[in-house]
């Protein structure tokens, strides 16, 4: 079951397809995917509604090759990052493998769907890619003891692209917030997939290809610390809320850790990227 958002920014509409690609309208459920739809058992009201028949038929294909898709979670509360959670991407940047995660924001209003365009900031000149696994919060998450709790207020898994510029990030006064929150910076789609549809968070193929060369190709089971631990600790710091979203960390193969000159993004660079099982996406780069 894959839950996703179509129309217009700001005019999505929710929806759910099934396993053998037929869509379905959540208008009769809900008015929206989001923190509330979540938190209300949501995901097992669409359940109840597939299997009873009651949803209608989309009129429209579910696939991207209709109307456009949305990211498939509206509003997320927060997004909070996890900066060198693998080891290769550390070794790459030539950094110490952190004792504890590393932690930053973004701003909910950098999420956009997963073919929309990307805006290179002005005056960038280091915009650089990052596929990531990232994680929707179904309950709420407060001083969590174990990876079960943990990973129990996981409402599903998405792809997400934690967009970065990495001249503002590192050499503009050390504040990774301002290379990390540029409008558009964070694609995410194209759907949501339940968390008991996904058997092992950590054993999930991850890759990324510019202009049609594969850039980064790894694996979650590379990551230092994994999904239940970063919730757990999280949960430490922060109250995590339905609909917030956990970008996870990337992997080796970013623009930073090529050799010079570094293939940073441009105007007019493609840019693909894909998770097993929870889809693919693709953006065209453009100039603010």
């Amino acid at each position: 079951m894959q839950l996703l958002r179509i129309g217009a920014p700001g005019s999505e509409r929710p929806a759910v397809r099934t396993a053998d690609g037929t869509g379905y309208e959540l208008g009769p459920l809900t008015t929206d995917i989001d923190g509330a739809f979540l938190a209300d058992g949501g995901i097992d009201r669409v359940r109840a509604a597939l299997a009873e028949g009651s949803l209608p038929t989309l009129d429209d294909p579910a696939d991207g090759s209709g109307q456009r898709l949305g990211a498939p979670v509206a509003s997320p509360g927060k997004i909070v990052c996890i900066g060198l959670n693998y080891r290769d991407h550390a070794a790459e940047t030539g950094a110490a493998l952190p004792a504890e995660p590393v932690v930053f924001l973004k701003t909910p209003d950098t999420v956009v769907g997963p073919y929309d365009e990307v805006l290179v900031p002005r005056r960038s000149v280091k915009t650089d890619w990052e596929v990531e696994l990232g994680v929707v919060i179904g309950r709420t998450a407060r001083y969590l003891d174990s990876a079960e709790d943990a990973l129990a207020c996981v409402a599903g898994y998405v792809l997400s692209h934690d967009v970065s510029e990495r001249e503002f990030q590192i050499e503009r006064g050390g504040q990774w917030d301002k290379g990390k929150n540029c409008e558009t910076f964070n694609p995410l789609g194209p759907y949501l997939v339940p968390a008991d549809e996904v058997p092992d968070p950590q054993r999930l193929g991850l890759r990324l290809w510019v202009n049609g060369v594969l850039r980064q190709d790894s694996s979650t089971e590379h990551m230092i610390f994994g999904v239940a631990e970063v919730i757990r600790y999280l949960s430490q710091f922060m109250v995590l809320r339905p609909g917030d979203l956990i970008n996870t960390g990337t992997p080796a193969g970013v623009a930073l850790g090529q050799p010079e000159p570094k293939p940073y993004l441009r105007a007019g660079d493609v840019v693909e990227l894909e998770i097993d099982g929870l889809g693919r996406q693709r953006q065209t780069l453009g100039q603010a």
